[in-house]
């Protein structure tokens, strides 16, 4: 017999040992964790054996109850079937009952695309911002993931030079390898401004708050929602600077697989996706980005 809470502290092991995500054992860990707390504290059920599939549904309800979207219940199914099927490799349980259980259906929205003249107001919104201004031009004109930017160092960027475009090395994170993308010269140009105030820092960081040390990517979204709200801007995040690009390139006729390939997408569907978002122009694709 199998406790859930060693049960679920050997399926965080196991994650972390095939080397997912950090993100991912986060999530799958504290998923799992409200889960077995549920369990236990509440049906007083303690063994991995103990676990029916109504079990899981009135877990799932009693998450309804308590607000949570269709969204993230979905979420935490997965991770719930995660586990289960991780219990049944490992001959804990010998029927899985998360097989069961549904996904509760929900309507996925599309991506959020500003409009020229919201990012024309986000970018004069954070102007007297060297740093904050640097960060959402090189998001908007590079398409690279928050994450991506947070992790650059200084050593990453290669300006232009003799005719040459500037680019901006993007080191592999986790189970993404490294690529190097274009850098236009609004970019280039705003990099240069926050390069000069730049805290002097022994810190290899790109991006340092004022007493040099790495800028977190939670600080990057405080401070662009902050430009947002200062903006006007409704209903927008960080990571829609990266769906605007996207969709900007496709629009103004670039190819599919070389935004695809730029945007870092494992996938060529997941750049597909904005296509019904977009209207395409006729004529041959162009090979150089436009800048936004």
């Amino acid at each position: 017999m199998k406790h859930l809470n060693e049960a679920h502290t050997e399926f965080v092991d196991h994650l972390k040992g095939k080397k997912r995500a950090s993100a991912t054992v986060l999530a799958y860990g504290k998923d799992i964790e409200q889960l077995v707390k549920f369990l236990v504290d509440d049906l007083k059920k303690a063994q991995v054996h103990e676990v029916k599939t109504e079990d899981l549904r009135t877990f799932l309800s009693n998450l309804e109850k308590s607000g949570y979207t269709q969204k993230s219940i979905s979420r935490k199914l997965n991770s719930t079937k995660t586990f289960f099927r991780y219990l049944k490799i490992q001959e804990y349980i010998t029927d899985d009952p998360a097989s069961l259980v549904d996904h509760p259906k929900f309507e996925t929205k599309p991506p959020r695309i500003l409009s020229p003249i919201e990012y024309r107001a986000l970018r004069d919104a954070a102007r007297d911002d060297a740093r904050i201004a640097a960060i959402i031009e090189i998001l908007l004109q590079t398409g690279i993931r928050i994450g991506e930017l947070a992790n650059l160092r200084v050593d990453d960027i290669y300006f232009s030079e003799g005719g040459k475009e500037g680019t901006l090395f993007i080191r592999a994170m986790e189970n993404r390898g490294e690529r190097t993308v274009p850098m236009n010269k609004a970019a280039e140009n705003a990099l240069k401004r926050y390069i000069q105030i730049r805290p002097k820092t022994t810190n290899k960081a790109l991006f340092v708050t004022k007493t040099g040390k790495p800028l977190l990517v939670r600080n990057i979204r405080t401070a662009i929602d902050r430009y947002y709200k200062k903006a006007g801007i409704a209903a927008a995040k960080v990571n829609d600077l990266r769906h605007t690009w996207v969709a900007h390139h496709l629009s103004s006729g670039a190819s599919l697989v070389l935004i695809s390939k730029i945007a870092g997408h494992k996938r060529l569907s997941t750049t597909e996706r904005y296509l019904p978002l977009v209207e395409i122009p006729k004529g041959e694709e162009k090979l150089k980005l436009e800048q936004l």
